[in-house]
């Protein structure tokens, strides 16, 4: 499954692209697409995409308690951090940061990163945050806080 770019970060969508290219994060198609891209056709896509209107989601409602306790309370119990602490109660994201937006993101997408740093197939998180995290998470807990994020505005 492919992310809705819309309303992304400028930020994070050039680090992104830029990883793609570099070989830091790994994906045959991205790698295909960014392969002929300049520095500034990266920083172009960026712009574009940062500057298109974010369209949300729908959340599985049977999912959304749980998700919404750990986004917002994370897991004391098994040390998963609240994910607001860094991707803000609505799910804005921190540009500075270069946290991505995540409200109205694809609950499969949103899964498949979780599991994917949970496995370390995905380590381009600065400090290893998003490993760590993921790696505390059952599978229950992560397809909750996908829907969750989905759901949001």
């Amino acid at each position: 499954d492919f992310p809705k770019l819309a309303g992304q970060h400028e930020e994070y969508l050039y680090k992104q692209l830029s990883q793609y290219k570099s070989g830091d994060r790994a994906n045959a198609i991205m790698a295909g697409q960014v392969a002929g891209l300049s520095d500034q056709d990266m920083q172009d896509l960026a712009a574009y995409f940062a500057s298109q209107s974010i369209k949300g989601g729908t959340a599985d409602e049977t999912k959304v308690e749980l998700g919404k306790a750990i986004y917002r309370g994370g897991n004391t119990a098994s040390g998963v951090s609240a994910c607001m602490a860094c991707h803000g109660p609505n799910g804005a994201g921190n540009p500075d940061a270069k946290f991505p937006a995540l409200a109205g993101q694809h609950a499969k997408y949103t899964a498949d990163q979780l599991r994917a740093f949970r496995a370390g197939e995905r380590a381009n998180d600065a400090g290893k945050m998003m490993r760590n995290v993921a790696a505390k998470m059952t599978d229950a807990e992560i397809d909750a806080v996908a829907e969750y994020i989905a759901g949001l505005r």
